[in-house]
């Protein structure tokens, strides 16, 4: 393969500073809620710290997910308000349940981030390079604009409930209400200082939940395009084999090798990318559905009062998922149909002009092209666009039964 163009030698020096670009964004939203210092860990004091952070994050989802399940399973007899319950409820299992997901899949976070670091130290060409570049910036701008909407519009959602007054013991109470509201035999949020505490344990709860949705869509949207990358730099390199054909059987067979390692590379990435996307996929795509379902319950229902805090928060919220859902699904179709392209590639260069044992080296590749590595929500669901569609369809579903039933 011909390298008219060589990074600089102080770029190759620099490798680093491109695969922190590529992280940076990613490695800001794991740090929060510990899983950063899980995959990097080096000492034991390091490891007992990384400990401490995740019991202290499990601790202050749990301090709000435990009391509102007990209010809601023992406490709450009105069932509109236990449908306005349940949808918090749900948002905040939903992040526990994923939370515990990414820190078992932390090795796996590991072996994918040490694997874009050797992509970056490999590149020897300027236009690889730039390649690799566009790509990260694409990851860095979805996982940015994912965790705005989210983070901007649960906190609204959170905040947006004005102060009401109520009647406890023939003494009036002014408070905020709680999001998740906490069985009061455990904690009573009626009374002060235990309501000023709990909002604000709520709402540092809520950002910890959002950082691991975050988390989860900015590894998704940051490894994909890392592998889509990678994909493109194979294309460059097949259309530029015939051109080294040119120069001997010998040369032509050695260029061959290093695009079938390449494409293997990727295809080993791609495949630990879907282990660590794979159930958290899943649940956010049950999840999801349902809480779309709900948060439109809930702007039906409010249309009434017309509160603009609280509706535009569900507005935002609702979008928030669905950017999401559609983020998870979107980057599994274009990886799927990148993955099939190489096949397609291969056979559209002038193979013909190659050696012939060369041109039969093609035939393998082709072969294993046909067999793609799909991203699946827990092996049962491809994510695609179709996929997008059933979701919001059953959501609508969902919804249209919710309002006949209530």
């Amino acid at each position: 393969m011909t390298y008219s163009k060589r990074v600089p030698r102080s770029t190759e020096l620099s490798y680093k500073s491109d695969n922190d670009y590529s992280l940076q964004l990613t490695r800001w939203f794991l740090m929060p809620i510990g899983v950063w210092q899980r995959v990097h860990v080096t000492t034991k004091i390091d490891k007992f710290f990384s400990h401490i952070h995740i019991l202290v994050c499990t601790f202050v989802i749990a301090i709000i997910v435990i009391p509102c399940f007990l209010h809601l399973s023992l406490e709450e007899k009105d069932m509109e308000n236990k449908l306005n319950i349940i949808g918090p409820l749900s948002h905040w299992t939903m992040g526990m349940i994923n939370y515990y997901l990414l820190l078992a899949r932390s090795d796996d976070i590991r072996e994918c981030v040490l694997h874009m670091e050797t992509d970056w130290r490999l590149v020897r060409k300027i236009e690889d390079r730039q390649i690799m570049l566009r790509q990260a910036k694409i990851g860095r701008f979805i996982a940015g604009f994912c965790a705005v909407f989210m983070q901007g519009g649960t906190l609204l959602f959170n905040v947006a409930k004005p102060t009401t007054t109520i009647i406890v013991d023939n003494e009036t109470l002014s408070i905020h209400p709680m999001t998740c509201p906490l069985y009061t035999k455990f904690i009573d949020t009626r009374y002060s200082p235990a309501n000023e505490i709990m909002v604000l344990i709520e709402l540092f709860s809520g950002f910890i939940v959002n950082s691991v949705t975050v988390c989860a869509c900015s590894l998704d949207a940051v490894f994909a395009m890392h592998a889509y990358g990678q994909l493109d730099i194979l294309f460059s390199w097949l259309n530029e084999l015939v051109v080294d054909g040119d120069k001997g059987n010998e040369y032509a067979e050695q260029k061959l090798a290093v695009i079938v390692k390449h494409h293997l590379r990727v295809l080993s990435f791609i495949s630990r990318l879907e282990t660590v996307m794979q159930q958290i996929c899943l649940v956010e795509l049950l999840g999801c559905t349902m809480n779309m379902c709900l948060l439109a319950y809930y702007f039906i229902t409010n249309i009434d009062s017309f509160d603009r805090a609280k509706t535009l928060s569900y507005v935002i919220i609702y979008l928030s998922m669905a950017f999401n859902i559609f983020i998870f699904c979107f980057i599994g179709e274009i990886l799927t149909e990148q993955c099939k392209n190489v096949g397609e590639r291969a056979y559209m260069i002038k193979w013909y002009e190659l050696p012939n044992k060369t041109a039969l080296g093609l035939v393998l590749m082709i072969a294993r092209s046909s067999n793609v590595i799909k991203i699946t929500a827990g092996k049962l669901f491809q994510l695609s666009i179709a996929t997008f569609g059933d979701v919001i369809k059953t959501s609508m579903v969902y919804l249209n039964m919710l309002r006949t039933m209530t």
